[in-house]
């Protein structure tokens, strides 16, 4: 047993660190990590706002040694087939998507010290929940170009958000709508892409399989229903045994491993943009957030509405 990460690094042979703890100490520990040459597989966010990511990109640069964030949702098969049929010009053109986190947390789960804080947790459902259903979301359509947004505290007793919803424009073309909440009673994880040629939709709550899926041709196009069918029967389940089996993969045979850092920088941009444009009343473009802008150096920017005016009587 070590009593901190320090020693365990000093004294152990590791190939991978699997970082686990509370989000503050996300992206310290990553880059203590790379320093010692172990890879860090890192649970989502994998910092807390975009200046610890370029960070992080600045230590893995310098010693070689790559961090990784853990969006398992990437890796059931079934995630991975429409990824497939988009790049090979199967489905079509993407034109329009919806991604819904709609989850329920009742106000006890937000006693845990860091949840529900900006400077701990840098962000409620969209940093915390909803971010693995958006990360999807984008592995599928690719870059995002502009997002328009709302967010509010409506209900928890949080300092951060407990709902935002989120329009974005793609690179494509391609329009979604993201909603991320903790105010669901009947909880879902909702996906569903209208591409030229089929739609794509995934309905499930904390992880899928196949009988979550639903692919439906358009007319015209019945025959590439074919396509759809899962190549070797196989149905696990998504999670992080699936991510964590294809990083092994990876580094067993030299090929680079996911979710590489420039991916994952994406996925946290767009919940950065997400905040900015909800706070700032205006559309935010990708690229928009960088050096000195305060939705760089934090997700809540300074500028949360809800937030109590520094000295202001009580």
């Amino acid at each position: 047993m070590y009593g901190d990460a320090d020693t365990l690094l000093a004294n152990e042979h590791l190939d991978l660190v699997h970082i686990c703890t509370p989000p503050q100490t996300h992206a310290p520990l990553a880059a203590a990590a790379m320093r010692a040459g172990v890879i860090p597989l890192v649970e989502k966010p994998t910092a807390l706002s975009l200046g610890e990511m370029d960070h992080l990109a600045a230590v893995q640069a310098e010693t070689g040694t790559p961090v990784l964030t853990v969006f398992q949702h990437r890796y059931g098969p079934a995630a991975v087939r429409p990824r497939r049929l988009v790049a090979d010009g199967t489905l079509g053109r993407p034109l329009t998507a919806t991604c819904e986190t709609l989850w329920y947390r009742i106000d006890d789960y937000f006693a845990v010290p860091w949840r529900g804080r900006w400077e701990v947790e840098s962000g409620g459902p969209t940093m915390g929940h909803g971010i693995h259903q958006f990360d999807l979301l984008l592995s599928v359509l690719g870059p995002w170009a502009e997002v328009s947004a709302f967010a509010g505290r409506l209900a928890r007793p949080t300092d951060t958000e407990d709902v935002s919803m989120a329009l974005a424009r793609f690179g494509s073309g391609a329009m979604a709508t993201v909603v991320n909440s903790v105010l669901a009673p009947r909880e879902s994880s909702r996906l569903r892409f209208d591409f030229e040629h089929a739609t794509v939709e995934l309905e499930h709550l904390y992880g899928y399989r196949e009988k979550h899926w639903r692919f439906t041709p358009a007319p015209g196009h019945e025959h590439i229903a074919d396509l759809w069918r899962p190549d070797d029967g196989t149905d696990a389940e998504s999670g992080h045994r699936l991510q964590i089996e294809a990083v092994l993969d990876a580094l067993a045979s030299g090929a680079e491993p996911g979710v590489p850092l420039d991916e994952a920088r994406c996925t946290l941009e767009f919940a950065a943009a997400t905040y900015a444009s909800a706070f700032r009343g205006r559309p935010v473009v990708a690229g928009e957030l960088t050096g000195d802008d305060p939705f760089t150096r934090g997700m809540d920017g300074g500028a949360v509405p809800w937030a109590p005016v520094k000295g202001a009587a009580a």
